[in-house]
């Protein structure tokens, strides 16, 4: 057995010698089962089996040491091969030195995993608070800024009529205007939904919203059903947003709005008579629009021509 010991032992250091300091366990085992004179030589070092030969026959197995810790399973075949124990005494220090190489890759992988996932962690909250930024900008826009328009129209109106009860009269409204503006600000900055949307849907919501505009005419009578709040609340700013850039840019022209169910699904439609414009040529507001459709998966379709009015359609699948 010294005999056996002894190749081993040689064979063994001089594979170290040209190897380097990291034990290839492959090659190692490689070297261990010719200087022994087995068909098979297998070192097995956390549960990882690193195997040289065919392994045709019977393994004889013997534990391997190194400070009267195992650290790992010398297996050889055939089983006539000389006894392991002395063997497995000379490959105590590097069967550890390898047990110590792959602990460290593997801790080194799961640090470099910890790192990736921390950083797309922390994309996806940049990603998600980008997205309630431009949300809370487009409530903002659709909202807040629908509400200033008519304001600015309405006070247009007052100061031609001022000095005559009919002023009075508009100044009282502009200050009942400014608290209901007050009112959109604050729920949007919040993030609530106007309490008519929440409680009564999309249909009450849009009726409460335009009522109090002149020339807007509204028809939910084919709009029977609840959807998701987050569908209702896109469809209700996108309607609100055409209907505004309606009284902006074909003022005095008469606004129709359509919100039904349809085949495809949750279908709304915003026309208005007024002058019209080349698509093409202008965007003006169209790609809030369509952002704001297109985050509950809806499209929306322009369709506009220079004296044919503007229609604002889309649809939200079921």
């Amino acid at each position: 057995m010294r005999t056996l010991e002894r190749r081993v032992a040689e064979a063994i250091t001089d594979h170290l010698a040209r190897g380097g300091p990291d034990p290839d366990p492959r090659a190692l085992a490689r070297v261990i089962g010719e200087a022994a004179g087995a068909t098979g030589c297998a070192l097995v070092v956390d549960g990882r089996r690193h195997q040289w030969g065919d392994g045709g026959g019977p393994w004889r197995e013997h534990d391997i040491a190194c400070g009267g810790v195992v650290v790992g399973v010398l297996a050889v075949t055939p089983e006539s091969v000389g006894p392991l124990s002395a063997v497995a005494a000379v490959l105590g220090a590097p069967v550890a030195a390898i047990r110590l190489v792959e602990e460290t890759d593997r801790l080194r992988r799961e640090g470099d995993a910890a790192v990736r996932a921390l950083d797309d962690d922390r994309w996806r909250a940049a990603a998600e608070m980008e997205q309630e930024r431009r949300g809370l900008e487009r409530d903002l826009h659709d909202g807040a800024q629908h509400h200033l328009v008519s304001l600015r129209m309405s006070l247009a109106l007052a100061e031609h009529a001022i000095g005559t009860g009919a002023g009075l009269e508009r100044v009282a409204d502009l200050e009942a205007r400014l608290a209901e503006t007050e009112r959109v600000l604050i729920d949007t900055a919040t993030g609530i939904l106007p309490d008519a949307l929440v409680a009564g849907g999309l249909a009450t919501a849009l009726r409460t919203e335009l009522a109090r505009h002149d020339h807007v005419t509204l028809d939910t009578a084919g709009l029977r059903r609840r959807y998701p709040a987050p569908v209702e609340s896109a469809v209700y700013f996108v309607v609100l947003e055409a209907v505004n850039n309606a009284r902006k840019h074909a003022g005095g022209a008469r606004v129709a709005v359509t919100v039904r169910d349809g085949y495809r699904g949750l279908e709304f439609a915003v026309a208005d008579n007024g002058p019209g414009f080349a698509v093409a040529s202008s965007n003006a507001g169209l790609p809030n629009l369509a952002a704001r459709a297109a985050s509950v998966g809806g499209v929306v379709d322009v369709r506009s021509a220079p004296g044919a009015g503007t229609e604002v359609s889309g649809v939200v699948p079921i």
